[in-house]
């Protein structure tokens, strides 16, 4: 166990492909997707979408703060992995559950994530506003067993995730 491991939770679209992509970071020591953001206590996969619980399809990332910074993880993968100036969509996913998000744990994080996040968007990366919302972490909830991993259960499976630039 890493005693000084930190915990990043973000959304950006289909939990599968973010996860398949984040699990490759080094510094990244593990990864489970779920739901957060929402008023539904305990929701499942069916009640995420079509905006019935407010949750989004997100992802709990746990790290090495010595391999790799939340400012890194941040910049260097979860804003080139997605289109964070779309608002609840990624690819042809649609609603609410798709939206950008950084869910941040700490009054730390969150002065990253907006000092992040303000870079990106004055970089010139992207056409059109970076709309990434940056709030503070609610309840987590882990999702149904056969979404964990899933991209690599199913290797040829629906992703809309790789990385820009």
């Amino acid at each position: 166990m890493n005693e000084r491991a930190e915990i990043a939770v973000l959304a950006g679209g289909c939990f599968w492909g973010m996860e398949e992509i984040l699990r490759q970071v080094p510094g990244v020591l593990d990864t489970e997707v779920g739901y957060t953001g929402g008023w539904v206590e305990n929701p499942t996969y069916e009640d995420t979408h079509g905006g019935r619980s407010g949750h989004a399809e997100a992802i709990r990332i746990r790290f090495d703060p010595r391999v790799i910074g939340y400012a890194d993880l941040l910049e260097q993968w979860f804003f080139r992995m997605h289109d964070p100036t779309t608002p609840n969509r990624q690819g042809n996913d649609r609603g609410t559950q798709y939206r950008s998000a950084i869910f941040y744990l700490s009054p730390e994080q969150q002065r990253v994530a907006e000092t992040v996040r303000e870079r990106v968007d004055r970089s010139g990366t992207w056409k059109r506003p970076v709309v990434t919302e940056i709030v503070p972490a609610p309840a987590w909830y882990p999702a149904e067993a056969h979404h964990q991993d899933y991209l690599r259960k199913h290797p040829g499976g629906y992703s809309c995730h790789y990385l820009r630039g």
